[in-house]
């Protein structure tokens, strides 16, 4: 049996590094796991408790089916200002009040190579993901440094170490869906 995973990038940039390192985990992910990465960020519309209800926005109502659809979710996102990006948490907002991802094990890598290392985002990440009972893998939650000059021009990361790391995120999130 394979396990579905959602790779959820924190970033709207074209060429995020954090999109480059969701690939990377794609790209090394064992055959018994099946990949798909979400990229509805800025497709999602502004939350609003308002707009929480039937019929849902497209997008909402396809993101909340995605995160459904799969076994676990692991996340990638830059900081900004000290904090995750707003439209990062927009997303997560909008899975407040559908449930899709309560008791679903989760995980995140921190790409950050800034002497900080993103570490008030993923500190954030931590709060929303348990407040909205998510079921957070400490062995999936890894901070893997990674330089822009480390991602090639496929999007790619090649470094044997960092594909290890994302290895073992993946294996820490497969294991936890058993």
């Amino acid at each position: 049996m394979s396990t579905r995973l959602l790779l959820v990038t924190g970033s709207t940039r074209a060429a995020s590094s954090n999109t480059s390192a969701l690939r990377t985990v794609a790209a090394v992910a064992p055959p018994d796991v099946v990949t798909e990465l979400d990229t509805s960020l800025s497709e999602l519309p502004a939350f609003n408790p308002d707009d929480d209800v039937d019929p849902l926005p497209p997008t909402v109502a396809a993101l909340r089916e995605r995160i459904s659809a799969v076994d676990a979710v692991l996340f990638c996102t830059p900081e900004y200002a000290g904090a995750l990006p707003g439209s990062f948490k927009n997303l997560l907002d909008w899975t407040v009040g559908g449930m899709a991802i309560q008791g679903k094990p989760v995980g995140w890598i921190n790409i950050s190579s800034m002497p900080a290392g993103a570490r008030d985002a993923h500190g954030s990440l931590a709060t929303v993901l348990r407040y909205v009972d998510a079921r957070v893998i400490d062995g999936a939650c890894a901070a893997v440094p990674v330089r822009r000059d480390q991602i090639g021009t496929n999007g790619l990361i090649d470094d044997p170490s960092v594909r290890d790391e994302f290895r073992r995120v993946i294996d820490a999130l497969a294991t936890a869906t058993d």
